[in-house]
């Protein structure tokens, strides 16, 4: 499970750094929509969201507030993409950003099936 939760602390942090660096193409990428005004600012303290989470979910000795957090983000991150998407806001990354979240929320669980039927 370590090697997911850095994957996907390393994954959102770099997405965050994207959103930091330049929110609009981050918009067009996702949702085929353009980004200006507040939503650039807005984009960019999402950004630092992502980052802050993901070196928050670094995994240390006891993974477990890790495995909770990145769990949660995965999760509504995913739902709220299918929800945005099915509206028709779809840009050329949103179904690919849907199934990233949702291979890493059911890698979590696996793993952490496994780790507790291991014990």
């Amino acid at each position: 499970m370590k090697k997911l939760l850095i994957f996907a602390a390393l994954a959102e942090a770099g997405f965050g750094l994207l959103l930091l660096a330049y929110p609009p193409i981050v918009a067009r990428l996702l949702f085929a929509a353009d980004l200006s005004g507040a939503g650039v600012i807005i984009g960019r303290l999402t950004g630092m969201c992502l980052i802050a989470l993901g070196i928050a979910c670094w995994p240390d000795n006891d993974s477990r507030n890790a495995f909770y957090g990145m769990l949660t983000w995965s999760v509504l991150a995913m739902l709220y993409l299918i929800i945005v998407g099915v509206s028709g806001s779809a840009g050329i990354l949103l179904w690919p950003a849907v199934v990233v979240h949702a291979a890493i929320a059911v890698g979590l669980v696996v793993l952490r099936r496994s780790q507790i039927a291991g014990k």
